[in-house]
């Protein structure tokens, strides 16, 4: 499951960057640009599909496309275009040389094997839940996810424990420009609403998130700390409704869950940070 993308305010403010900066690579920038929309729709896309979702005009998609094809990170049958298997080693850069993500999934795998549910390692990244690492229980769940995967924040347990520790002025500009749009009948969309679950978030040390991004899926989700205290990311633990309750996570699973992220944040000392 993603979002949909905001691609025209994205690329709008790219091409403010490069007005005010000169050092700034609006071709880089758009080169990216392309990629990531491959992420916000399955299969093969077209260049006019990619210029949508991006903003960019087609002319300079297509000049994209060229040059990452030339590369090995895109292939093309006729008008067609898909990412080829190279485009992995991009993100394998980042899991293989962060500490945070290196030690996490041992972690991760005791952590699921103690409580026999999957658990998952996110950071926040552009307004959405990235998981970083992930432990999967040999359940059935309608939700497959893995590392890179993106999911909407202000409905994830993940996404509220990282929204919840944003600086005040950053958690205004999230909340003024994310649509809150409904995922099930039990999913908060009232802002002010939600920015009160999210000082409880941040009082009580942990999100439990009740059937809002799907119906039949609970999940219970805590801040990892660096050294200094702030929130590197976010660690949590999901389940099915009809098998674990709201009262058993918090009593049972909660504390299995605190030991687990004190035990990562010794590990990854200061790390990258979850914004």
């Amino acid at each position: 499951m993603s979002m949909p993308p905001a691609p025209l305010a994205r690329t709008a403010a790219e091409e403010i960057d490069a007005l005010s900066d000169p050092d700034f690579m609006t071709s880089l920038a758009r080169g990216l640009a392309v990629l990531r929309a491959f992420s916000d729709a399955p299969g093969v896309q077209t260049i006019a599909q990619l210029s949508q979702r991006t903003g960019i005009p087609r002319a300079a998609v297509r000049r994209c496309l060229h040059t990452l094809r030339q590369l090995g990170y895109v292939d093309a049958e006729l008008n067609n275009y898909s990412l080829r298997p190279k485009v992995l080693a991009l993100g394998h850069a980042y899991l293989a040389s962060t500490p945070l993500t290196t030690s996490a999934q041992p972690c991760l795998d005791e952590l699921s094997a103690r409580l026999g549910e999957s658990s998952s390692l996110a950071v926040l990244e552009d307004d959405q839940v990235l998981y970083v690492a992930r432990a999967s229980a040999s359940r059935v769940m309608s939700v497959s996810l893995g590392a890179g995967s993106r999911l909407p924040a202000y409905c994830t347990s993940l996404g509220r424990v990282l929204l919840a520790h944003l600086p005040p002025p950053e958690l205004d500009a999230y909340l003024a420009r994310t649509d809150l749009a409904p995922r099930t009948e039990y999913t908060v969309t009232d802002r002010d609403l939600l920015r009160a679950v999210l000082a409880q978030v941040r009082e009580q040390g942990y999100a439990l998130n009740n059937e809002e991004l799907e119906l039949g899926l609970r999940s219970i989700a805590v801040p990892v700390r660096g050294q200094s205290g702030r929130v590197l990311a976010a660690l949590n633990v999901g389940a099915q409704a009809t098998r674990v309750s709201a009262e058993r996570m918090a009593d049972d699973f909660l504390p299995v869950l605190l030991d687990s992220a004190r035990e990562l944040a010794m590990l990854v000392g200061e790390g990258r940070p979850a914004r």
